[in-house]
């Protein structure tokens, strides 16, 4: 069994979903809508979706818990390796690149959601890259438990 389609993760896609549209008020499947979708087909669409998805959960040094297709071949890494990677580890390691990372972050927590952010990113292998037109949005469930932090990229280019 493939572990990012697992009961786990396929209640966890159904948080993210939820959230992002109850945040931004559209679907994150763009035309569709993903409540139209039971967990399988959502998990199959999110999954194989153009844009790249990834979430971290809520610990204190945030650890990847889903990515997609196109993000895992974006930081170019299995399912495996990037839901053990801390997700700061995402981004380079200077301070002044952490600190935005870390006060974007702190944004999308207060309001729930922000829109339209861009930065720098790096794969596994050192590979740079430049991400935007991204989403970052709180997962939350229905009695507004916080879950994690998810991110929708739309756009990146490798530098």
């Amino acid at each position: 069994m493939q572990t990012h389609f697992s009961p786990l993760t396929l209640a966890y896609n159904r948080l993210m979903a939820n959230s992002f549209k109850s945040f931004t008020g559209a679907s994150i499947l763009g035309m569709a809508d993903a409540a139209d979708l039971d967990d399988a087909a959502l998990a199959q669409a999110l999954f194989h979706a153009p844009q790249a998805i990834v979430s971290h959960g809520t610990e204190t040094d945030p650890v990847f818990c889903y990515a997609n297709e196109q993000a895992l071949m974006l930081w170019e890494i299995d399912w495996e390796a990037f839901t053990r990677l801390p997700s700061r580890l995402s981004a380079e390691s200077a301070s002044d690149i952490q600190s935005d990372r870390d006060t974007l972050l702190k944004a999308a927590l207060a309001r729930g959601w922000v829109d339209d952010y861009a930065g720098v990113r790096i794969s596994s292998t050192g590979r740079r890259f430049h991400i935007r037109n991204t989403t970052l949005w709180n997962v939350v469930d229905s009695l507004g438990v916080h879950h994690g932090q998810a991110a929708f990229i739309r756009d990146w280019r490798f530098l």
